[in-house]
């Protein structure tokens, strides 16, 4: 009889000054709250999860549990006050805690009210979704959406700490397991390597690990931190014009692709480094087409509200010395980019 190797879990720091934090990658993580907790001297905890009592772990000190609103319709600034005066209620102090138990959603609104209550209290994140272990819980970006466009209210709060409890994403169906791998699809082109055919965890720990660098390099995004962007002009454009009913990942694979074309058709990349973007994206299982409904002009004016739009149109852009940022990119390739992309059947420009 032959068994599974046991997954040893892995340890990642992010060095920050004076608040550098460990991400914990590995099956079963999550039940080292409680001990989490008590390092950082918290008395009592507010927990917002969007998972069910078995799946939320004891935080081991008395505490207030908040079922979470776990989605981008609900990524608000209605629903951060909501939290804020949950925890008031609660009697929250500064020298207690805040953690967030869910998706990448969770962990943006959560981290953003943790952000803002008394200016600033400690958070614990446990992501429990691909998406949210690749990206959203590590960095300390948090932010909700505005009907204008995605994430574009937020601020820099960098959580006490980070578990990645694997055995979460055994609970995830198929399309929201793949969703999640749009993030890693799109470290192939900012210094991560091929990940494709490493087992899943070493993918996380690898994209995890990528993300603490650029991040310990560049906290509030003054210059390296945009190539985490990389994909997501496009992406978030796509989340906004198909109401949400294009997933994050799934629009980040799409923008990784269209990333690659308009690289090329601005002569920064040749035909195969093109074709590579496609195969990457296609490898993990991921769409590579616009969908059917979307306009190249609706795309673009969403494009324009981009955080990174200073200058016109702004993308990362792969090219001769790797991904760095773009700025003002004429209008015209980027349309002649987006109505030469192939479309889902039906579709139009």
């Amino acid at each position: 009889m032959t068994t599974t190797p046991a997954v040893a879990s892995r340890r990642i720091h992010v060095p920050l000054p004076d608040r550098g934090y460990l991400v914990h990658i590995g099956p079963g993580v999550r039940h080292s709250l409680a001990e989490v907790v008590a390092g950082i001297g918290a008395r009592r905890v507010a927990v917002v999860t969007a998972r069910p009592p078995e799946w939320t772990p004891d935080p081991g000190v008395p505490s207030l549990v908040v079922p979470a609103r776990d989605g981008e319709r609900d990524k608000s600034l209605a629903w951060v006050e909501e939290l804020c005066a949950r925890f008031a209620e609660f009697g929250l102090s500064r020298s207690d805690a805040v953690v967030s138990c869910g998706g990448g959603t969770t962990t943006d609104a959560v981290g953003l009210a943790a952000a803002l209550y008394h200016r600033g209290v400690p958070v614990i994140h446990l992501p429990t979704s691909l998406l949210a272990q690749v990206d959203a819980s590590v960095g300390g970006k948090t932010a909700v959406n505005l009907p204008q466009g995605k994430n574009l209210v937020g601020a820099y709060w960098q959580p006490s700490a980070v578990l990645c409890d694997t055995d979460y994403l055994q609970t995830l169906p198929p399309r929201e397991l793949t969703n999640g791998l749009g993030e890693i699809a799109r470290c192939h082109f900012i210094g991560a390597g091929d990940l494709r055919g490493l087992p899943l965890h070493e993918q996380i720990a690898a994209s995890v690990a990528l993300k603490a660098s650029v991040v310990a390099a560049d906290e509030r995004d003054a210059g390296p931190r945009h190539l985490l962007n990389y994909g997501h002009t496009l992406g978030h454009a796509l989340e906004r014009a198909t109401d949400f009913a294009l997933r994050h990942g799934e629009a980040v694979a799409v923008g990784t692709v269209f990333a690659g074309r308009l690289a090329g058709a601005l002569g920064r990349i040749g035909t195969a480094r093109v074709m590579e973007h496609t195969a990457v994206v296609e490898g993990y299982g991921l769409p590579v087409r616009l969908p059917a409904e979307v306009h190249t002009a609706a795309l673009i004016s969403l494009m324009r509200l981009d955080k990174k739009a200073t200058d016109g149109l702004t993308f990362v852009l792969d090219g001769p010395r790797g991904a760095e940022l773009v700025r003002d990119v004429p209008e015209h390739v980027v349309a002649a980019t987006l109505e030469a992309m192939p479309r889902e059947p039906g579709g139009h420009a």
